[in-house]
């Protein structure tokens, strides 16, 4: 035991010594520093202290919350993007300049792009405590006092869209062709984003309040955001894999599963919880934001696909509809 001490000892004496720092004074501060807790490690009372409801109604607590939850997980799948767009490294193929190429590790690719799957799943299981955890009239009131915020300002959700995919596929399926094989910057193709038109009057076409809002706000980080990885979103850390590797079906099944995430399941929970508390009889009620909901949250009218050329004409032409049919129509066979 005593000897394992002066080897730590030693150890760390090395370590502060490399950077011209004294080991005893960081070893009085640690004779001086109180234990670590788990309430001061996971900042939980200043966690629970971030929820504000706007109104009385106790249901509107749980909105909150799982936003907020929402969020941590966005955050979680950032995370994991940065990485895979950091990941690899130049290698020369010719000995020249122009022969350099980057690599990428196919393993550390197809866990990292897991991990997203995962937290996105994780998500899309529980948005049940969305669509069946309120009580509608709860939601119906209180959702008033909220106005005009709306989910569709999430900007993480933008920032994981603009980090997986080339930007064209963000443009809206009825400008892309104009685009498509040609160089266009990204100052251009941002003005025909996709989900500007949920978020525009349906009448009048004029953006409305949230989307101005939202566009004051962040514009110019998702701009930012878009030229970072333009060389480096999960679509050109792809193609940096040989040709072997970019047919391996780890590889294809991992790209297609954050697809189906983040295109079809996401929008289509949000879709269910919209039939369930927004749809009536008399007349569907508007999203708090103004948001066509209607019109923008079915993948199938979006036609938005990451990875397009991964999938089928077939499965294309067919974006999304089997889980509307099982989870929200529930046809009758």
């Amino acid at each position: 035991m005593e000897h394992q001490l002066d080897e730590k000892l030693k150890e760390l004496a090395d370590k502060y010594t490399q950077t011209g720092q004294d080991i005893n004074s960081y070893l009085e501060g640690l004779l001086l520093s109180n234990y670590l807790t788990y309430w001061d490690y996971t900042e939980v009372d200043t966690l629970l202290s971030l929820q504000r409801p706007r109104t009385d109604y106790p249901d509107e607590l749980i909105f909150i919350m799982y936003h907020q939850i929402t969020e941590l997980y966005f955050k979680l799948a950032l995370h994991e993007l940065e990485q895979i767009g950091n990941n690899g490294k130049k290698i020369s193929s010719t000995g020249k300049d122009e022969g350099w190429r980057e690599t990428l590790d196919k393993d550390f690719f197809v866990e990292r792009i897991g991990r997203v799957n995962r937290y996105f799943e994780a998500l899309t299981k529980s948005f049940e405590i969305m669509i069946n955890g309120m009580e509608k009239q709860q939601f119906l009131k209180f959702r008033m006092a909220l106005l005009p915020a709306s989910g569709f300002q999430s900007a993480q959700y933008r920032m994981i869209e603009l980090c997986s995919t080339d930007f064209i596929n963000l443009v809206d399926k009825e400008i892309r062709p104009q685009y498509q094989g040609k160089e266009a910057g990204i100052d251009e193709l941002f003005n025909f984003i996709y989900w500007n038109k949920g978020a525009t009057e349906t009448a009048t076409g004029k953006k409305t309040l949230t989307l101005l809002q939202f566009e004051k706000k962040y514009s110019k980080t998702f701009k930012q955001l878009a030229s970072e990885y333009k060389s480096k979103n999960i679509w050109q850390k792809y193609l940096s894999l040989n040709k072997e590797q970019q047919k391996d079906p780890d590889v294809i099944n991992a790209l297609k599963q954050l697809d189906v995430n983040v295109n079809i399941n996401w929008p289509l929970v949000h879709y269910k919880s919209a039939v369930r508390y927004l749809q009536q009889n008399e007349g569907d009620v508007a999203a708090t934001g103004g948001t066509n909901w209607q019109k923008y949250l079915p993948p199938r009218f979006q036609k938005r696909i990451f990875y397009p050329q991964i999938w089928s004409a077939e499965e294309i032409e067919n974006w999304g509809k089997g889980w509307v049919e099982q989870h929200v129509f529930k046809q009758q066979k």
